[in-house]
């Protein structure tokens, strides 16, 4: 699928004013649009016909952020210089999201605690911390005696 130029003379008028000096004019930057689109190619991908990718790719960037490309594609939809078909659609990670229950996350359950504790059983785990003994910082440390304060010499 490609615009031919008398085409492109009908959509011109959707397209922003050219600034300074351009290394590709818009039709060639439509058309290597539209290959992309139609062959479903990387932009890196783009045959050498077409010229350097990463300018391209940079004003069709600017076209899609700024509203162009939605003008463009009416306009052709309208004048009937281009039908979309979709025939297939993919959906990948990067747009759909798992729900955590689908990766293996924990549920949460609600804890109900019984009205009696008997009646819940016997629990399967107490920790019980264990308090340290409460002896005098001389007396834990083996092999030195404890001396008053200003007693030594």
């Amino acid at each position: 699928m490609h615009i031919t130029p008398d085409d492109y003379q009908r959509i011109a008028h959707c397209f922003p004013k050219p600034r300074g000096k351009l290394t590709f004019d818009n039709l060639l930057v439509m058309n290597a649009l539209l290959y992309v689109i139609e062959n479903s190619c990387k932009w890196r991908r783009l045959p050498e016909r077409f010229g350097n990718w990463h300018t391209i790719y940079t004003r069709v960037n600017r076209w899609a952020k700024a509203g162009v490309l939605e003008r463009v594609f009416r306009e052709m939809q309208s004048l009937c210089l281009i039908s979309v078909k979709i025939e297939s659609v993919s959906l990948d990670s990067t747009s759909i999201k798992v729900h955590p229950d689908g990766t293996g996350a924990l549920k949460k359950t609600v804890r109900r605690p019984s009205a009696s504790p008997a009646a819940g059983g016997t629990p399967s785990f107490t920790w019980l911390p264990e308090m340290p003994c409460s002896r005098s910082s001389s007396a834990s440390r083996p092999g030195r005696t404890a001396t008053p304060r200003g007693a030594g010499s």
